[in-house]
């Protein structure tokens, strides 16, 4: 979805844009890199994986090329533009201090374990910052707090020991994004268990598991509303403006923050009026009833 938008609004500003995906291999992220630098551009929009970014940057601005890191941030880079993720962390830890609530329980004295991100991704760190920092003000400690990772099999088995470990009572549990989400609710399943769970990114498993009640919400960030700052940033540079922005990273980069949604089961009918997700792939055996449920069509 990032392609189509970002080279629309590139086109329409009437510049030509070449956009390449290194298909999750940091030696062809390089080459491609190299390529269009040496072809010439007025500016680079590049989407970090594994560090790769980094030492591109580096060449870009060596050339006096502005760098927009995007989605990602990459040490080096004049801006970064995403959705605001500490704010995506707040959405999540008040879904988790609400599902508590709802259930009549006192955050704090709640047994809630957290389930973050992978620390080598900058992003984590800013969930979990903004998730613990409304967690926290309610009182919220972590009980057990496995090591970050991006992966639902893992998170599962992290899950399963923490779980284990607290003698099998969890009041809720804080995640950082669906997918980590989808294996911890595989574990809570296998114990007979229905606690809040927070995630992120909307995933057809993510708001299937919503609709279900099995997840307490997710946070939704709608794609084209990211690649429309970085295409509207992007223009602004090539059109030799400077850019004012409201917020910094730690590191003092301007930072666009793009305002992310909760999404309740109430709300999953507006991610499929977005064109976000379908109702044909969301409303699938158990989930169907739930779909007829909060008019999901």
């Amino acid at each position: 979805m990032d392609r189509p938008a970002l080279e629309k609004a590139f086109t329409d500003a009437g510049f030509e844009a070449d956009i390449q995906n290194a298909q999750g291999d940091t030696s062809k992220y390089a080459t491609i890199a190299d390529q269009q630098l040496s072809k010439g551009c007025g500016v680079m929009v590049l989407v970090d994986y594994n560090g790769a970014a980094v030492s591109v940057a580096a060449k870009a601005k060596g050339e006096g090329i502005p760098v927009i890191a995007y989605d990602r941030p990459i040490e080096g880079a004049d801006y970064y533009v995403s959705f605001d993720n500490e704010k995506v962390g707040e959405l999540e830890g008040q879904s988790i201090v609400d599902g508590l609530t709802a259930e009549g329980k006192d955050p704090a004295t709640a047994v809630v374990v957290y389930m973050g991100g992978d620390p080598a991704d900058g992003n984590a760190k800013m969930f979990h910052d903004g998730a613990d920092s409304v967690m926290s003000a309610a009182g919220i400690k972590p009980a057990q707090e496995p090591p970050g990772v991006w992966d639902g099999d893992k998170s599962a088995t992290n899950f399963e020991q923490a779980l284990t470990a607290l003698g099998g009572k969890v009041d809720a549990v804080w995640v950082a994004n669906d997918t980590n989400a989808a294996g911890v609710i595989t574990i809570l399943d296998k114990n007979g268990l229905k606690v809040p769970v927070s995630g992120q990114d909307a995933s057809v498993a993510g708001l299937q598991n919503v609709l279900l009640g099995k997840q307490t919400a997710t946070v939704w960030k709608h794609v084209p509303d990211e690649a429309d700052a970085a295409s509207t940033l992007a223009v602004a540079l090539l059109n030799g403006e400077t850019p004012t922005v409201d917020k910094t990273l730690d590191d003092g980069t301007p930072y666009i923050a793009v305002t992310p949604v909760l999404v309740g089961p109430d709300m999953v009918k507006d991610v499929v009026a977005a064109g976000d997700a379908t109702a044909a792939e969301l409303c699938t055996g158990e989930v169907a009833a739930a779909c007829a449920t909060y008019g999901v069509e």
